[in-house]
Parts: C-alpha cells; sequence; structure tokens
C-alpha cells in the first residue's frame, strides 16, 4: 500500500520543461512515480501533516481481493489464483519505506519517516524494517512516497537474506 506527494513537477529531459505545474504554495497529492499528476492539489502544510495525510490514505485503505496470474509447475500452465489483502490489526509488523522522488534531501525524508513511525505505533503497528532513501524516482521531482507492507516471518528472512546488488548491499 503506497501513497505519495509532490512538491514540485519532474522535468523529462526529452521535452524540457515540467510535466505540471503547481504554484510556490501547492503540493499534489496522491502522485505517480513516473511523474504523472496526482489525484488532488492542496496549499503546501507542515512535513508532520503531509505525512498524516499519507499515512492514513494507506491507513484506511480496505481489504480487497485480486486475481492474480501465476505459473503451476505442477500444470505445466497459469492458473488464476485469488489472493486476498485483509485489513492490518494491532501487532502486525510492517515494512516502512519512505522514498524520496529525486530532488528531496535525506534529512526531509527522515522528518516524513519519524512521522510515520509514530502513526503507526499509535495504530498498533511495529515497523520492523524500513527503507528510506532515493531509490524509485521521478528524476528531479521533489517529494516523497510511503510505501507499508505488512511482513511474516518468511517475508523478514528474505528481506534480511545478503544482498549485492549495485545499489544494495547487505549481510555476509
Amino acid at each position: 500500500r503506497s501513497m505519495g506527494v509532490a512538491l514540485t513537477s519532474c522535468t523529462v529531459p526529452a521535452i524540457m520543461k515540467p510535466t505540471f505545474e503547481l504554484g510556490a504554495d501547492e503540493i499534489e497529492m496522491g502522485i505517480g512515480i513516473h511523474g504523472e499528476p496526482g489525484r488532488e492539489r492542496m496549499t503546501i502544510m507542515p512535513a508532520d501533516e503531509i505525512t498524516e495525510m499519507l499515512a492514513m490514505s494507506i491507513f484506511e485503505d480496505v481489504a480487497y481481493t485480486r486475481t492474480v496470474r501465476e505459473w503451476d509447475e505442477s500444470k505445466g500452465g497459469f492458473v488464476d489464483v485469488q489472493l486476498t489483502d485483509p485489513e492490518w490489526e494491532k501487532g502486525d509488523r510492517l515494512l516502512a519505506f519512505v522514498n524520496g522522488m529525486g530532488g528531496t534531501p535525506l534529512a526531509e525524508l527522515y522528518i516524513v519517516y519519524r512521522q510515520l513511525a509514530d502513526l503507526c505505533a499509535q495504530q498498533g503497528w511495529q515497523i520492523v524494517r524500513n527503507l528510506i532513501g532515493s531509490y524509485i524516482t521521478s528524476l528531479d521531482m521533489q517529494g516523497c512516497s510511503i510505501t507499508l507492507l505488512r511482513l511474516d516471518d518468511e517475508m523478514i528472512r528474505l528481506w534480511d537474506a545478503p544482498v549485492k546488488t549495485a545499489s544494495w548491499r547487505w549481510g555476509s
């Protein structure tokens, strides 16, 4: 579950102009990670209030069921599988990802994370893993997105497994 906000638009190099215009005192709530405009434009507010709006849109997300197509080795083909993402409950463990959109200083992302951690604790959820930085960006856009993912023991074990890629390195 994720939600993002832009303080500025991104500038696409091919056209050398912003993909949308924001006034000096405006933000765009619900933006896409490719620089798409959001679902609501509003007056800028303090970081804690922006974070609360982002978080509440995630917190209020209801349970939903979707059908995905997965490969079934035993059948030698794809099968439709229904997956349900239930509402979160007190005690749930979460991965919190605060992502910069490309032009946001890391210190500002930690301000967002601090407020997000407080809001999650108030809901009775425990952030057991986090990722804070500009990993999925919209070029030079200023803003951030918050993603929360419920974790079980297997997901925590997989998250903690050693990683050696061009961008991420941890573990032995």
